[in-house]
């Protein structure tokens, strides 16, 4: 499976779970590539998970850590370590496609200007059907709403081959995301702020701004089980994806467009809790509140990722304002009735 210097490394981050685990190691052992190790950073698992790979799978490079740092923290332990080339951070309640490996590696090599690349992501359960978790590319409005081809929302477009074209995309994600190592270190790795959740996206805007291409390859496919770690309408849940994208807004934009922009961000987080009230929902409202207070109460972690950002900014707003979605998705997908990224797109043109 591996050599004694393997090109890739893939970085699985866990936190319980050994039958999800077992049947994500099962499947990578049937990839079809000859150089690859396998890093599982265990987050302090309470199930026997870490005792479990030592018997089962001796072979795999195993981290224990004495607290659960996240998706974020767990990728960068393991990025610490790793002695491949590339690496690839992936969840660990996925399964592949046998090629979807060499397939990543193709794309990334095929230009030295592509950072990152992420593969086509089916639905486990209904594997015909794109999944929540990045389908087959990400992309982002300016107010920092995330979506991707084939997924608007909770909506999920079945797999007909509308999006087989390999192409850039903004953000690659973190379910399956091939970088190039040098390149994830010089950005600064994943943001341990974020724990889980956008910290991909963040990572992708800031190697946009040093000048590099993020991709989608749909020739590789993998299979998640999305909400199996963290359940879709949990109050963590809606507090992270709200948070984080506000951390980003906040931190990655100019100045200007920062405050003007997240002035237009924050009327909608108002309209998002009138809804939240309106359908009862009581983890989405606190889950908001929540997150503003941290943003209140964190000014200084702020300006500490903006000064961060300048650092390694090649790249001017405006540039980076081509590559995202110019109007609101939520505007496009809940007024305009427009249901699949393809009319998104065909709209916008």
């Amino acid at each position: 499976m591996a050599k004694s210097i393997p090109i890739i490394s893939i970085i699985i981050p866990h936190w319980n779970g050994i039958e999800i685990l077992s049947e994500c190691i099962n499947s990578l052992q049937k990839t079809k590539f000859d150089s690859f190790e396998i890093i599982v950073c265990d987050n302090a698992s309470t199930d026997g998970s870490q005792q479990w790979l030592k018997e089962n799978h001796n072979h795999i490079v195993l981290i224990e850590n004495q607290k659960n740092y996240g998706y974020a923290g767990g990728c960068n332990r393991g990025a610490d370590i790793a002695k491949g080339e590339y690496l690839v951070f992936l969840n660990n309640d996925t399964i592949h496609d046998p090629t979807w490996l060499k397939s990543l590696f193709d794309r990334i090599k095929s230009k030295d200007t592509i950072a990152a690349v992420q593969p086509k992501i089916l639905n486990y359960f209904n594997k015909d059907m794109f999944d929540y978790a990045g389908a087959a590319g990400g992309f982002m409005d300016i107010l920092c709403y995330p979506f991707a081809r084939g997924r608007l929302f909770l909506k999920n477009e079945r797999d007909e081959g509308q999006y087989d074209s390999a192409s850039s995309c903004f953000w690659a994600s973190g379910t399956a995301i091939m970088v190039r190592r040098d390149l994830f270190i010089e950005a600064g790795k994943f943001d341990e702020i974020f724990f889980a959740h956008m910290e991909e996206i963040d990572l992708c805007w800031r190697l946009h701004a040093m000048g590099y291409e993020i991709w989608v390859e749909p020739m590789s496919k993998i299979f998640h089980k999305n909400g199996a770690t963290l359940p879709m309408d949990s109050h963590l849940k809606f507090y992270l994806n709200h948070r984080n994208s506000l951390i980003m807004l906040f931190s990655n934009y100019s100045l200007f467009n920062a405050l003007y922009i997240g002035t237009l961000r924050i009327i909608l987080e108002f309209v998002a809790m009138g809804y939240a009230i309106f359908k009862l929902n009581f983890n989405h409202l606190t889950g908001i509140l929540r997150s503003f207070a941290w943003i209140i109460f964190h000014p200084i972690t702020i300006f500490r990722k903006r000064m961060r950002f300048k650092e390694i900014r090649k790249i001017k707003d405006r540039i980076i304002f081509t590559k995202l979605y110019k109007a609101s998705i939520i505007i496009s997908y809940y007024l305009k009735r427009k249901k699949t990224y393809s009319e998104i797109v065909s709209k916008a043109a």
